[in-house]
């Protein structure tokens, strides 16, 4: 089986890495936007607490559509591409990050609100300073299963044009070839690995950060 790998990478090794590259950016793509809508979502659920059923409500139902399902709704709205599959990405990556967030932000002990806002800090202070500070490592846990989740769930993207390391399964899936299903399958879970390793670094710089 290693002689049919190793053939691929020396015919294909540039092939290869472009749609590495464009696994990549899709997925980093849709995790910043998935934290760019969750993290002020989360924000808005615990400082108006009204809208927090709500909003939490919404992205629950999103959370539990299949990943393919979410994709394929995309095309008769955006077509094939990439866009569209940013946009399902972030659909499926947003739940984790926003409920993370307000987890982190409620969990916050009252007593050191209390201290802050008897040193005389403003609101906004507290939420700059103290709240978010506080929240963060857990903030950061529900990015990272975000992005795990995207890196995953970009695989099926290549279904509808987004390109990726799914061309490769996919093929591998159509020609009958091992190899392929092996390559593309394990570069995957290698690229969700690594960035779930990462993530954990983040979470352990900020634990230490927080302990001093």
């Amino acid at each position: 089986m290693m002689a049919p790998i190793l053939n691929y990478f020396q015919e294909n090794g540039p092939r290869f890495l472009v749609m590495l590259g464009a696994h990549i950016r899709v997925s980093l793509i849709a995790l910043v936007l998935a934290v760019l809508i969750g993290i002020p979502a989360g924000f808005l659920c615990v400082r108006h607490p009204k809208s927090q059923k709500m909003i939490t409500g919404l992205f629950s139902v999103l959370r539990v559509i299949p990943s393919l399902a979410i994709l394929l709704l995309m095309v008769p709205l955006l077509g094939t591409g990439t866009a569209p599959a940013v946009v399902a990405l972030v659909l499926l990556a947003v739940p984790p990050v926003l409920m993370n967030t307000v987890a982190g932000l409620e969990t916050v002990p009252p007593f050191m609100l209390e201290t802050a806002d008897g040193l005389g800090m403003t609101g906004k202070q507290i939420w700059q300073k103290v709240r978010f500070p506080l929240a963060m490592p857990m903030i950061l846990t529900g990015i990272k299963t975000a992005a795990v989740e995207i890196v995953a769930s970009a695989t099926l993207a290549s279904k509808i044009g987004a390109g990726g390391l799914g061309d490769i399964i996919f093929a591998g899936i159509g020609l009958f070839k091992t190899e392929l299903l092996l390559i593309g399958g394990v570069s995957v879970a290698l690229l969700s690995l690594a960035t779930g390793m990462l993530f954990a670094f983040l979470e352990q710089r900020t634990m230490k950060h927080r302990a001093a």
